[in-house]
């Protein structure tokens, strides 16, 4: 009995500190996972010993750890497998979702009883270790991480019981198919999506037939889906999107019958599509982007699930089914660019479900049905670009919910209906190239949402309505070539966030509003062949113009010298009154210059009397308050109560050696996004310091200082040859300095546009083009989290003394809403500018990474031709894209458009770069590069041939 007893004793001791080991790994643990504000620790408590009391910890019946559940918690560190792989007992270990940083670098072969592990949605690099010793695996996530080199396939091959495989969105090194996989037989879910595999789809592929979910999207497959993929008869998810797959549908695919999502898009697939006929079951079909021919076939009309259908840019004819819709809660379709005809079928929005519909570019006939005036979810309608005609039913102007309205390029015709008043979240109406009539309606003022009207080319007339200044987030007004009289409203100078401006040939007369000066964010003008009297306002040249023109007017007076450089060439042309003391063609200025009868001129010299006494007291007062604010300049950290340094490198200067710069005389720039400041420090070294001031005058909230904190804070993480480095950021309650270093050569804008005597000859702009690219590159992919720059042009990327490109002001849009995000909506950040924008973020205000694509595309075309991105001899309307893309129909045609200064082989040199920048401006996002493979195609472009434009 003594014996017994003391063996129960001892196993009871055992067992005990086998506990007290546990919750020593737990807290360890807890202390490597670091976030003190997160509430499932506040249960992990020291002084207990009941682990299976700890939130997110579940227990075997004997007391050990068996699951550990911490996904979702804003978790930060490194993942503590040393302390993790002590619990011998446990199976399950989840901490997806968080933001663990590090590599896995334990050895795995103490962790054995895992049957799952989540690793997904973090910031993890380095190399997936040898994952052998996890034999038990049945759930394995690690997508969505930052790991890179070879990923370990050969350590999968005795984990026969695994069914969930999910290694995506990571950036592995190339490899085949792993042929490995095709031997897990267990296997529902496979998700390898954009994680470097090349070749093309295994035959084997047919053995996993127990697969529910198949996702290969975003790799580099080529050749045909194999017919052996029609063997996999659960398959409810097929994804093969962004690949490079070949052929026709396979035969069969129609037996799926369980498929409900398919998405192939954005390959180069052919031939026709009755083999979907069969998937009755399909709820979202997504085969745009191909070379699909032939008709669309009818019987998806009637199935019952199917609520989202995109076959846009293939070459289908025929008819839309004219009864998709009619069974189900229809959500979306996009058929354009295809050579469709027939008509718009009536009941796409039956069941009042219906949020975008998209047949751009067909030949579709007929009308708009007006069952879709009672279609309050539409989000986006784009019909142009067709052959329809008739009236617009007057309920579709105002649907609630519409954000894009697109009918043009069309033969509609009647009035813009008063209804357009209640379409509150209206952002793009693009109604040109109709036959529209009638007024602007004043009530469009209640569309206070709208980005971009562009109404060109139809018969609209009377006058642009008065409340046209209620609408404080109009960036884009396009009113040229219609029937339109009256003057401009001043309150159009309301309208802070307008960048282009177009009322051309029209008849509006009276003055150029001096208010236009005013507007912050303009930089396209055309106001030619109108009416227009009076002078032309000098507040205008405080504008970052890209275009002006003002030709075919009644303007009088003198051309301001500043206007008088090759950049305004033929922008004052076809105004009599006009005169010029530099400019060539025009006559010479005189005392009553344009004003030809003597009553008047008395009265001008009357005027010019008081004029003259009124500048001298503007003088007088200038002085004044300039001696004053350059005395509170210099004063200004003792205005402040107190300035946060917070430095992101070795420094080697102090704040005030900062903050005493920040003059009216060291200013050397102005953007969007604040004041640029040179700062020369005593030890020779420059700066160049950005000024953010909060646009209210009380305090910023907290939750705003944080977030402007913690963005300021990413961007410092930033270490790149070919991106500004950010020394460190200067907070106060009213402002925020960021100190940067200082480029002596400017922008290359500067270069390109403003420096005629200092030519970049083709070397350094290929150098520039691919260190620039290279920045970008870097912001998207070589980050943690992809920065967007938002804003890509000319003007920022800046060069060294070596002419090395800096990208600059990456993500500067984004810090500005976060200081001053206490703004009313009418004074908000708009990112991007006029010539660089690309085309989806015109009328949505959303970018993404392709956005960027875009606006750099545009920058290749500048460094190719040496051209702006908008110059008049592109014509009205138009900007470089579409000037290049209309010249790029030959091999002589493109060579054209090469700036003449670029010479012998450099010529076929830069023709290469055109190509790549004609890829970058793509109409489809989806269909861009990624600024990736901008950089390895500009890199082949010196060593290999590439295909000829």
């Amino acid at each position: 009995m003594k014996k017994h007893h003391f063996c129960c004793l001892l196993s009871l001791l055992v067992f005990s500190s086998a506990l007290s080991d546990e919750l020593e790994s737990i807290l360890a643990i807890k202390s490597a996972l670091n976030n003190p504000s997160a509430t499932i620790f506040n249960t992990w408590n020291p002084t207990t010993n009941k682990l299976c009391n700890f939130s997110g910890i579940t227990c075997h019946p004997n007391g050990a750890v068996q699951i550990i559940e911490l996904s979702q918690q804003y978790l930060s560190g490194k993942v503590p497998f040393d302390s993790i792989c002590k619990l011998k007992s446990l199976e399950r270990l989840s901490l997806g979702s968080n933001f663990l940083v590090g590599s896995v670098t334990a050895d795995l072969r103490n962790c054995v009883n895992l049957n799952y592990l989540d690793l997904r949605d973090n910031l993890l690099n380095g190399v997936v270790p040898d994952l052998s010793p996890l034999k038990k695996l049945v759930t394995l996530y690690l997508e969505l991480n930052g790991f890179s080199g070879p990923f370990p396939w050969y350590s999968l091959a005795n984990m026969s019981g695994l069914v969930v495989l999910s290694v995506g969105d990571n950036t592995f090194d190339k490899s085949p198919f792993p042929e490995v996989l095709t031997s897990l037989k267990n296997l529902e879910l496979l998700y390898l999506s954009n994680c470097s595999i090349v070749g093309s789809i295994p035959r084997g592929i047919g053995n996993l037939r127990k697969l529910h979910t198949l996702e290969l999207a975003d790799n580099y497959l080529e050749g045909k889906i194999p017919s052996e993929i029609t063997k996999l008869r659960n398959l409810k998810m097929l994804e093969l999107y962004d690949n490079l797959l070949t052929g026709e549908l396979p035969v069969g695919l129609g037996r799926l019958s369980k498929l409900e999502y398919f998405d192939a898009s954005n390959n180069q697939l052919h031939g026709d599509l009755s083999e979907i006929k069969g998937l009755t079951n399909m709820v979202d079909l997504q085969l745009y982007s191909n070379g699909f021919t032939g008709q669309i076939p009818p019987e998806l009309g009637d199935f019952r699930r199917l609520v989202n259908v995109s076959f846009y840019q293939n070459k289908l004819t025929g008819e839309i089914p004219q009864k998709l819709g009619y069974w189900s809660e229809f959500y979306f379709i996009d058929v354009s660019e295809n050579n469709l005809t027939g008509s718009i079928p009536p009941d796409m929005c039956r069941n009042g479900n219906m949020s975008q519909f998209l047949v751009v570019q067909n030949k579709l006939t007929g009308g708009i049905p007006a069952t879709y005036t009672n279609c309050t979810s539409l989000y986006r309608l784009r019909v142009s670009n067709n052959s329809l005609s008739g009236e617009i039913p007057s309920g579709i102007w105002g649907l609630p919910k519409l954000g894009l309205f697109d009918i043009s390029l069309n033969e509609f015709h009647g009035p813009i209906s008063e209804e357009i008043g209640k379409a509150a979240s209206l952002e793009g109406l693009r109604v040109n190239n109709n036959r529209l009539s009638g007024q602007i309606p004043v009530s469009i003022r209640n569309a206070s949402k709208l980005v971009e009207m562009d109404l060109n080319n139809n018969q609209i007339s009377g006058r642009i309505p008065e409340t046209i200044g209620y609408m404080k987030k109009l960036s884009i007004l396009h009113l040229q070539n219609n029937k339109i009289s009256g003057s401009i409203p001043e309150t159009i100078n309301s309208c802070v966030s307008l960048s282009d401006i177009n009322m051309a040939n029209n008849s509006i007369s009276g003055d150029i509003p001096f208010s236009f000066g005013s507007l912050p964010a303009l930089n396209s003008i055309n106001l030619s062949r109108n009416q227009l009297v009076g002078p032309i306002p000098t507040t205008l040249f405080s504008l970052k113009l890209t275009l002006l023109d003002l030709s075919h007017n009644h303007l009088s007076g003198p051309i301001p010298d500043s206007f008088t450089t090759n950049a305004y060439s033929g922008s004052f042309d076809g105004n009599e009154g006009l005169c010029s003391r530099k400019k060539i063609g025009f006559q010479p200025c005189s005392l009553g210059m344009g004003i030809p009868n003597s009553p008047r001129r008395q009265i001008l010299i009357l005027l010019l009397t008081v004029l003259v006494f009124v500048l001298l007291l503007s003088i007088t007062s200038y002085l004044y308050i300039r001696k004053k604010r350059i005395q509170k300049d210099r004063n200004l950290p003792l205005k402040e109560e107190s300035w946060n340094v917070e430095s992101f490198d070795i420094l080697t200067f102090n704040k005030d050696e900062i903050l005493n710069a920040i003059k009216l005389e060291n200013q050397i720039g102005q953007g969007g996004s604040g004041n640029v400041y040179k700062v020369s420090l005593s030890n020779g070294m420059n700066l160049a310091v950005k000024c953010i001031l909060n646009s209210r005058p009380e305090k910023p909230k907290q939750q705003s200082v944080s977030l402007f904190d913690a963005e300021v804070r990413t961007l410092s993480s930033i270490r790149h040859i070919n991106v500004v480095k950010l020394y460190c950021s200067i907070s106060s309650e009213h402002s925020r300095l960021l100190v940067y270093e200082f480029m002596p050569n400017g922008s290359l804008w500067d270069q390109l546009h403003s420096c005629p005597k200092m030519t970049l000859d083709w070397e350094t702009r290929f150098e520039i083009a691919i260190g620039a690219a290279k920045g970008l590159e870097y912001l998207h992919h070589g980050c943690n989290r992809p920065i967007i720059h938002r804003d890509v042009k000319s003007s920022n990327i800046l060069l060294d003394e070596a002419l090395k490109p800096r990208i600059s002001d990456f993500g500067l849009a984004k810090i500005v809403q976060i200081a001053n995000q206490n703004q009313n909506d009418s004074t908000q950040i708009v990112a991007g500018t006029h010539g660089y924008i690309a085309p989806e973020y015109g009328y949505t205000c959303k970018v993404s990474e392709k956005s960027d694509v875009y606006s750099f595309g545009v920058v290749l075309m500048e460094l190719v031709t040496g051209k702006k991105p908008i110059e008049p001899e592109f014509g009205v309307n138009k900007d470089i894209v579409e000037w290049i893309c209309g010249k790029v129909k030959t091999r002589e045609s493109a060579l054209s458009v090469v700036d003449f200064t670029i010479q012998g082989d450099y010529r076929e040199e830069s023709l290469k770069v055109l190509r790549i920048a004609i890829d970058c401006i793509a109409s489809r996002p989806s269909s861009r590069p990624t600024m990736k493979s901008v950089v390895q195609m500009l890199e082949l472009s010196r060593c290999c041939k590439m295909l000829p434009l």
